[in-house]
Parts: C-alpha cells; sequence; structure tokens
C-alpha cells in the first residue's frame, strides 16, 4: 500500500477509535457466525454416513442431525442480522462524525481558502465522496472480518479432518493474493482520478445552474455543454478504466476457486478411495463445502479490497479537506470590542491577494465616530479590499487597523464583525421564513421591532402580500422574490439590529429610484451617530457623505467632502461629472 493510503487508512482507525466496543463486537460475531456456518458440513457429513445403503439408514440419528443444523442456521441467521446491524451502526456515524468535522471546518477556513476553490468541488468532497467512502466501509466490515475469519475457520477444520488435502489449498492460496495485488495496484489510482473528475463535474453544473440566464444572455449553451462533454468525458474514462480492473475481480477470483475446489476433489476423491474406509465419503463431503467456503471469502475479500481502493481514494479528499489550515485563532489576549464609538483608524496598510501584484498600498485614513465615509473609484481599484479588512476577512500584510485604538488583529473576529452591519450587493438569504431571515442578527426581537424595521426599509408592503406574510417559507435564492425585494429584506435585517457601525456595499443596487429615494432617508436616520462606510457606483447617493474616498490603484488619491471635490476640479469631480454628462 502507498505511503498516502497508509496515512488515509491511519485517519479511517482514528475515527473509528470512539466505537471500539462496538468493533470489537463486530468481529466477536462475525467469528461466531462463521463458527456456525463452518460446523453445519460437520453435521452435514455425519449425516451421510448414516446413510449406508438402501435400507441402511439410521432415520433417528439423520432426524436428530438436522434438528441440530436446523437450530444452528437460525442461530447463525439472527447472528448475522445483528452483526449487520452493528456494522450499519458504526458505518453511519463515522460517516456522521466526518461530515461534522468536515462542515466545522469550512466554518474557519480562511476566506482565501473558499475564494480560490469552486463551490460545487466543495460540495462534492462533503457529499458524494462522503458517500463513496461510506459504501466501501460498510463493504468492509459487512465481509471484510466475516472473510477472515471463515478463511482461518475453515482452514483449521480441513487440518482437523485431512491435514494433507489442507496442505494442497494452502499451496494454491497464493494465487488469490498475486490476483489481489495485482488488481489493487491499478485501482486506487483510477479510483482517484475519478473521484476527481466528478468534483469537476459538479462544480461545473453548479456554476452552470447558478448563471443560467447569463449563459442564455450571451448563446453560450452550445459552448457549456461542449465544455460539460469534456468532463464528463474524462470522468467515462476514468470511470471506465476503474471499473475495468474492479471487474477482473469476479472472473480471477472464481478461477482461483475452480482450481482449488478441483484439486480438493481429485485428492480427496483418491484418498477415500485407497483409505480403506479410514476417510469416508461424509469427510470428503465436509471438505469439499470447506474448500469452496475458503476460496469464496478470498473472492469477496478482493472485491472488497477494490471497494476499499475507491473508498480510500474519496476519503483522502475530504480529509485534504479537514486538513486544510483554519483561519489563525484569534490571539489568546484578545480583547472582546465593547462600547464601541466608531473610531476606526487605517494606518500604512498594504494588502495584495497575489504577492506579484500589489493591490492597497501605503493606506492611510483617520475615521471619527459617527463618521460616513464613502468610498469611490473604477472598478479593481480596491474598495471591496478594503471593506473585507475592516471585517478581518483577510489580514493587512503592512501596516495596521484599529478600531477603537486597538489593533483588530487583538480583537475577538466575532466582536470585531459583531460590532458592524454590512448590507451588500449580492444578497444573501437562508432557507426559512421571511421573519427567520429577518431575525437572523437579532433572534430575540420582538413582532412590533420586526415590523417598524420592515417599515423603515419599505419592506413591509410587498411582505403584507406574500401568501402566509412574514411567515412565507423562503428557499436560499429568495424563491417567489424579485433581487429588489431581497434586498429590502437584507436593509430590514440590518434596521432591526443597528450596531454601532455600518457597511453599505451597493446596498441599493438593485432597487428602483423611487424606492431607493425613500431607503437613502432611513438609512440618513440610521447613520445618524453610527460610523458608516458606503461603496457605491452611483455618486448622486454619497453626496451627503461627510468624507469620500477617491481610490484609484489601491490609494486615496483624493479625500474631502462633495463640494470639497469638486472645487478640486480632480480624479473626483471627473467621475462625478462622466455620471451626469449629456
Amino acid at each position: 500500500m502507498k505511503k498516502a493510503q497508509k496515512g488515509t487508512a491511519k485517519k479511517v482507525l482514528q475515527y473509528l477509535r470512539p466505537y471500539r466496543a462496538l468493533v470489537a463486537a463486530s468481529i466477536l460475531l462475525s467469528a461466531a457466525a462463521v463458527a456456525g456456518t463452518l460446523y453445519i458440513p460437520v453435521l452435514v457429513g455425519r449425516a451421510i454416513d448414516r446413510i449406508i445403503g438402501p435400507g441402511q439408514v439410521d432415520l433417528e440419528a439423520v432426524g436428530k442431525l438436522l434438528t441440530t443444523i436446523g437450530i444452528i442456521a437460525g442461530a447463525t441467521a439472527g447472528i448475522q442480522w445483528l452483526n449487520n446491524t452493528i456494522n450499519n451502526r458504526i458505518t453511519y456515524q463515522v460517516i456522521r462524525d466526518v461530515r461534522s468535522r468536515a462542515f466545522r471546518r469550512l466554518q474557519v477556513l480562511p476566506l482565501s481558502y473558499l475564494d480560490a476553490h469552486p463551490t460545487g468541488e466543495i460540495v462534492s468532497r462533503v457529499i458524494a465522496d462522503v458517500d463513496q467512502f461510506a459504501d466501501g466501509l460498510l463493504l468492509g466490515f459487512s465481509q471484510l472480518f466475516t472473510g477472515a475469519a471463515t478463511i482461518l475457520g475453515t482452514l483449521g477444520f480441513m487440518l482437523a479432518i485431512r491435514p494433507g488435502i489442507a496442505a494442497v489449498v494452502v499451496l494454491l492460496t497464493p494465487l488469490s493474493f498475486v490476483v489481489a495485488k495485482f488488481i489493487a495496484g491499478h485501482t486506487y489510482r483510477f479510483f482517484s482520478d475519478q473521484s476527481e473528475a466528478r468534483g469537476a463535474q459538479t462544480a461545473f453544473i453548479d456554476e452552470m445552474l447558478g448563471n443560467q440566464k447569463v449563459v442564455r444572455a450571451f448563446g453560450r449553451e452550445e459552448k457549456s455543454r461542449e465544455a460539460f462533454d469534456g468532463i464528463n468525458e474524462r470522468l467515462a474514462e476514468c470511470s471506465l478504466k476503474a471499473v475495468f480492473f474492479s471487474s477482473l475481480t469476479n472472473p480471477c477470483t472464481r478461477f482461483v476457486n475452480n482450481v482449488v475446489y478441483a484439486a480438493v476433489a481429485l485428492t480427496g476423491a483418491l484418498v477415500c478411495l485407497g483409505s480403506g474406509g479410514a476417510f469416508t465419503v461424509g469427510s470428503l463431503s465436509a471438505l469439499l463445502s470447506y474448500a469452496n467456503q475458503y476460496t469464496k471469502p478470498f473472492n469477496e475479500i478482493s472485491g472488497v479490497v477494490t471497494e476499499l481502493q475507491n473508498a480510500l481514494a474519496c476519503a483522502e479528499r475530504i480529509f485534504d479537506l479537514i486538513a486544510e489550515p483554519a483561519e489563525e485563532p484569534d490571539a489568546p489576549d484578545a480583547r472582546v470590542l465593547k462600547d464601541v464609538a466608531g473610531h476606526v483608524t487605517i494606518d500604512g496598510v498594504a494588502f495584495s491577494y497575489v504577492p506579484e501584484r500589489p493591490l492597497i498600498t501605503g493606506l492611510s485614513l483617520d475615521v471619527p465616530p459617527g463618521s460616513r465615509v464613502a468610498i469611490v473609484g473604477p472598478t479593481g481599484c480596491g474598495k471591496t479590499t478594503l471593506i473585507n479588512l475592516l471585517m478581518r476577512f483577510y489580514d493587512v500584510q503592512a501596516g495596521a487597523i484599529r478600531a477603537e485604538g486597538t489593533d483588530i488583529r487583538r480583537i475577538t473576529r466575532r466582536s470585531l464583525r459583531g460590532a458592524y452591519g454590512m448590507v451588500l450587493q449580492d444578497t444573501w438569504l437562508r432557507t426559512g421564513t421571511i421573519r427567520e431571515n429577518l431575525t437572523l442578527g437579532k433572534p430575540d426581537a420582538t413582532d412590533e421591532e420586526v415590523l417598524a424595521a420592515c417599515k423603515a426599509a419599505h419592506a413591509h408592503s410587498f411582505i403584507r402580500r406574500l401568501p402566509q406574510g412574514y411567515d412565507t417559507v423562503i428557499g436560499e435564492d429568495g424563491g417567489q422574490l424579485s433581487q429588489g425585494q431581497k434586498q429590502l429584506l437584507c436593509i430590514a435585517r440590518i434596521m432591526l439590529r443597528l450596531p454601532p457601525m455600518l457597511i453599505l456595499d451597493e446596498a441599493t443596487s438593485s432597487i428602483d429610484t423611487r424606492t431607493e429615494a425613500k431607503i437613502q432617508q432611513a438609512f440618513t436616520a440610521m447613520m445618524e451617530g453610527r460610523t458608516t462606510f458606503i461603496v457605491a457606483h452611483r455618486l448622486s447617493t454619497i453626496r451627503e457623505a461627510d468624507v469620500i474616498l477617491a481610490m484609484r490603484d489601491g490609494r486615496i488619491v483624493e479625500q474631502g467632502s462633495h463640494e470639497e471635490l469638486l472645487k478640486k476640479d480632480g480624479f473626483y469631480a471627473n467621475l462625478y461629472n462622466s455620471q451626469f454628462a449629456s
């Protein structure tokens, strides 16, 4: 087994550790079921030996033996049922633990990881790969222990009945190992490739479904189909190779089975004829039964090994996700931000997503409490990046950002982010009722508070017209709501919570002009006494800002009030006038 596979197998064993008692019970029950199964051929052989010839049948003894066989068979079936129940419990508890750890890891991964990996590919790891891992793990528990116990048990019984014939079986056993090694050596790589291709396909489907309107608007249906066909072809090729080698398992092991069975039958028949009655037909019948049962587990174990290759390949992908380094934890002495006035200082900040392409360099700004700061500039100048840095979604690479005089890297993320209320251009609503979405930041809000916030955000009128009003259930994408209505709900959500600082990133981009004017009035009241950072492309919405930052290439090139910047007739004035040029 390769080093990577061994590492993955060790991690699987670590997840099994809390269920040691159940694993031990599974092994014992497997042994008990095998013992019952293997004892039956002995009884059958004895029953055959009681049938000597016509009129020479010991019916009483045969009847007792058949009764015993029935009891043992029934008990064995019950043990196997209990064993399967325990195996299912172990498997799905382990899978529950793996998925829980994976989801918890997603909550603490740095945003840089999530930004760099397609959502569909991550979903594929947590859902499809874990399902494949579960199938392999369950098959392993169902057949691996039983198969190993069967091999050892049948070998023991054969040695007890006739050691010479048992030796023939042992000599032929390496054939099964050669077959298993050959198949296992080829399947892991192909199953790993298959898992990666499946993830790429899931990511592509997720991307296309989420942007289907854009695809159709630009007539990219054919190109999308071609791209999908390419990924699908790669997945089919990987799957065919994996299935081809795994499908060799059955015919190859059956060939070995037949060779062993034929060898035992021939050798046993010769011994039976030359033993002068010392080796009976009943004993030969038992040996043949054991020979058949001895080789069958090799067939099953070879199949299990193939499935385990697939399971380990999928497990490796989910374990890689779980092993990703988490977001740097809060400093041990990190301060909990309380009594926030809204004083923010940006001191010589530098940041870039890619080291060789600097984005923000030498950015400095002092924002007094209660100030309204508008950030404007061309696309890619660093406006949204500055918001990410303020919220500590990313950490600065040089300089410092301070809140209430403390470097935000010395403040707990939870309290820092709790001090801000964000309304973004991209709306996010969770599956649930309108009320549950509104109270996301304030679960204990009263009905009166919810109603007041929605009226202030001009969302109450359309909510009231919904089938169940505030109890209407909406999906993640907002369902029957328009983009503007979803944005109004996000605005109402912030108005309900009213944190000491606000971030409005194109907060009214999807709202009609008439409603926007009303929302701006509500925003003006909401921003009173609160430090607010406003990102806007429509410059008419930021005239009342206390200070406007005009950014270009990651630097503040101008700052001042609307009137001051227009008088300068510089970069901001050009931006502003270009929007209102005839």
